[in-house]
């Protein structure tokens, strides 16, 4: 059985999509499968990456690292969460973070508690019954304890690194563990004749490097997956409008939050993100609505902090892939897709496909029902964020440009329509396999657009009103004392992992 093995693994490409890749699969295979990769120091990655999910610190814990060492070897700083500025209404701000909202008693949803209570002005913000939200509107960390008394304890946090840095360290584990690393430019892709698969690259040294499977690292050109198998992509611009964006790094704030900030602007948003050397900025906007002056003038005006270099602008168009597997090719990170920064996926889309590959790794036969499972789930997966990050512009009510007023009017795709139907007639989340971002989530979109059901669950009307009430407070006053018995973020960074640690 195993004769037909995949013994030879070529990456094409490394930056932060490469070595993830590179360290996983290495770790996986160990000394089963040959690993190398080609990057060349000449190109550089578009690295600003910097915000991520909680999926990534069980992404490099299963390499054996931990969350500290993670943090000092990549400037890190803490994230619970972002917040979402001027998106609803100018002057309106919310916080989505990785955590629960309150408590679900007997099968019914927290929601449904709060929006009966909320209809007759007996509780306030649905945030305040969020141990992740309140932490982060007070600038408060501490690690979530591992058996948590109750749910009002739970919440996740993910981090703000450089993504140099992280793919840097990597990079390290890698090769120590045994990856080959080529540092040289591709100057040509061979095809085999019979069938079209990738055979060997021609490097610009005349080396050439053969391999079972290849993965495409190589960002939004996809070198391998577009150029050379020509597989074509599914353009979702129609709904997600932004294609540029222009970033540029700045000294460090005095306190560092630990959340991410995202501001509405007249054409799309701004990004603020704090690590611990300096800050990581960005504009994202749409060209059909704003030019590179405007946009750029905007991005440098709403900055106090001194620039560290100037702004580089990032051209891409949203939407992924038709194929994220083709042939003997696999596409990993930009070169599968892109949608947008907005909710921090890109590198944990990386981390997912990294985790197909295991699932479904081919031997050399390279079996179709393989291929077409891994090409249904990275679509499915793709089109649940696409609809998550839609959301966020088509809830808005801001008219005061004529963005944000073709957001709020434009057709949506039928699975997002489902979903914001249900939730509208009965608070009901609808869960499609493949999703990415749980129904806490979509709670704090809605509850932040003040996109609420129409009802509640009439199981709610079994509970007595005080009773709701007092609980309510209860749940409220605990997370005040768990927040006040936190130390704050700085003084976290500081005592675990800053740089001189």
């Amino acid at each position: 059985m195993q004769n037909n093995a995949i013994q030879s693994i070529v990456i094409v490409g490394g930056g932060t999509a490469g070595w993830m890749t590179a360290a996983s699969l290495q770790q996986h295979f160990k000394h089963l499968v040959k690993i190398t990769l080609i990057e060349s120091s000449a190109i550089g990655s578009v690295g600003v990456g910097e915000a991520t999910i909680p999926t990534i610190r069980r992404f490099y814990y299963d390499l054996g690292m931990n969350d500290l060492d993670v943090m000092r070897a990549t400037h890190a700083t803490c994230k619970l969460g972002i917040q979402f500025n001027d998106w609803y209404q100018q002057g309106a701000s919310f916080i989505h973070p990785f955590g629960m909202f309150g408590q679900d008693v007997r099968g019914i949803g927290f929601h449904h508690f709060w929006l009966k209570l909320k209809n007759q002005n007996l509780v306030d913000d649905i945030g305040n019954y969020s141990l992740g939200v309140s932490l982060a509107k007070h600038k408060k960390f501490n690690i979530p304890t591992p058996n948590p008394p109750s749910t009002l304890s739970v919440f996740d946090w993910a981090l703000h690194f450089d993504a140099g840095l992280f793919a840097a360290h990597l990079a390290k584990f890698a090769l120590a563990h045994g990856t080959t690393k080529i540092d040289a430019k591709i100057a040509q892709v061979n095809l085999r004749e019979e069938d079209g698969y990738i055979e060997s690259l021609g490097l610009a040294s005349g080396e050439v490097i053969r391999g079972d499977l290849f993965i495409d690292c190589s960002g939004f050109r996809g070198l391998l997956i577009e150029e050379t198998l020509q597989t074509g992509y599914e353009n979702w611009s129609q709904w997600l409008l932004c294609d540029n964006a222009y970033a540029v790094q700045s000294v460090a704030v005095a306190e560092s939050t630990p959340y991410t900030k995202v501001t509405a602007k007249k054409a799309g948003w701004q990004w603020q993100i704090p690590l611990q050397h300096r800050t990581g900025n960005g504009h994202v906007y749409s060209s059909q609505f704003t030019n590179d002056d405007e946009a750029h003038a905007i991005l440098i005006n709403s900055i106090s902090e001194k620039l560290l270099n100037e702004p580089r602008k990032i051209s891409f168009v949203p939407g992924r892939r038709k194929k994220a597997w083709n042939k003997n090719c696999i596409a990993v990170g930009l070169s599968s897709g892109f949608l947008e920064p907005l909710e921090s996926t890109s590198i944990a889309l990386i981390e997912t496909a990294i985790e197909k590959i295991k699932m479904l790794f081919p031997d050399k036969g390279f079996d179709p029902a393989l291929m077409d499972e891994f090409n249904d789930m990275t679509a499915r997966e793709y089109e649940r964020v696409r609809d998550f990050v839609i959301l966020h512009y088509k809830l808005t009510r801001r008219t005061d440009s004529e963005f944000w007023r073709y957001c709020q009017n434009m057709k949506i795709p039928e699975t997002l329509e489902q979903k914001m139907d249900l939730f509208k007639r009965r608070g009901h989340f609808v869960r499609f396999r493949w999703e990415m971002f749980h129904p806490s989530s979509w709670l704090a979109i809605y509850t932040g657009y003040n996109y609420l059901p129409e009802t509640y669950d009439l199981a709610v009307d079994t509970y007595n009103q005080d009773y709701l009430v007092k609980s309510f407070f209860d749940m409220k006053n605990s997370i005040t004392h768990l927040v006040n018995d936190s130390m704050s973020h700085s003084e976290f960074i500081a005592q675990y992992c800053a740089l001189d640690k």
